[in-house]
């Protein structure tokens, strides 16, 4: 008697059936992730940081191209109220409702010379996100401290909380250090002992050109409720000479200054008149 005749090996799949498997996991797994929505910060991550680099001559022009990356800027807007009309239909009401009306907050005027200056650019997306490049300068003293400013006195008469160091936003292919010269100056200038109206800037702010560090940061706007913000941070450390030891406070002469030709836009934002400033141990701040 013969024995039984071996069973049949299982039949291997053919290779579309296997493309169709494959297809098939592909599309569980990715419907298994929460969705991302395309308008969020045209960075690949949440928080990138980068190493330190000398800001003199060439790594300067490099720091200057990277200002480059930013995403088209919106510049058609031919006045805040047109600026408004684009906003009101992409943002939550009742936040966009608040700007400049919450005690901190600014309003559509300020975001529409943002980005008449440059100094903002906003995605064609809803809602959009606001992308700005800022310089953040660590001002150190001898004592080892570092200048914060605690809070902000505001045109329209609320005060603002910061607990940050000077902050300056950049203006369209500026590099981070003569940004953060120019900040120096514009809200430390009136409590710089001898800084004059022509002052020697080498002999009054030293910046250290290994202190240059970049990360970039996703958060929501507090000057603009309801609106994403993308932050470019560029860190930098420096001395100024001539400031106070102990607690002082500084004068925002115009803010908008010969920023636009018809001031009564300029006068209805709102704007910083008082910068108050502290200095603090350095580990118990973070940048």
């Amino acid at each position: 008697m013969f024995p039984p005749p071996p069973q049949p090996l299982t039949t291997l799949p053919s290779l579309p059936d296997l493309l169709l498997t494959a297809l098939s996991v592909c599309f569980l797994v990715s419907s298994s992730k929460p969705n991302v929505a395309s308008t969020r910060c045209p960075f690949p991550r949440r928080f990138l940081k980068f190493p330190a680099m000398s800001l003199t001559a060439t790594p300067s022009k490099n720091t200057a191209t990277a200002l480059n990356t930013l995403p088209p800027r919106r510049h058609n807007f031919a006045s805040p109220q047109s600026l408004s009309d684009w906003l009101r239909p992409r943002l939550p009401s009742e936040s966009f409702a608040s700007w400049g009306v919450k005690p901190g907050t600014k309003n559509v005027h300020n975001l529409w010379l943002e980005l008449s200056q440059g100094e903002t650019s906003l995605a064609d997306s809803t809602p959009p996100v606001r992308t700005v490049h800022v310089v953040l300068v660590r001002v150190t003293a001898k004592h080892g401290k570092v200048l914060v400013e605690s809070h902000q006195e505001l045109s329209d008469g609320n005060v603002r909380k910061r607990g940050r160091p000077l902050s300056e936003k950049m203006k369209p292919n500026e590099d981070p250090e003569s940004a953060a010269v120019r900040g120096i100056f514009e809200e430390l200038g009136s409590a710089i002992v001898g800084a004059g109206p022509n002052p020697e800037i080498a002999d009054i702010v030293t910046i250290d050109p290994n202190s240059y560090e970049m990360r970039v940061e996703e958060r929501d706007s507090g000057s603009y409720p309801g609106l994403p913000g993308c932050y470019v941070l560029h860190t930098l450390s420096a001395t100024v000479e001539g400031l106070p030891e102990g607690d002082f406070c500084t004068y925002e002469v115009d803010e908008y200054e010969g920023v636009v030709e018809e001031k009564n836009l300029a006068d209805r934002a709102v704007s910083v008149k008082k910068h108050y400033w502290t200095w603090v141990s350095a580990d118990s701040i973070q940048t």
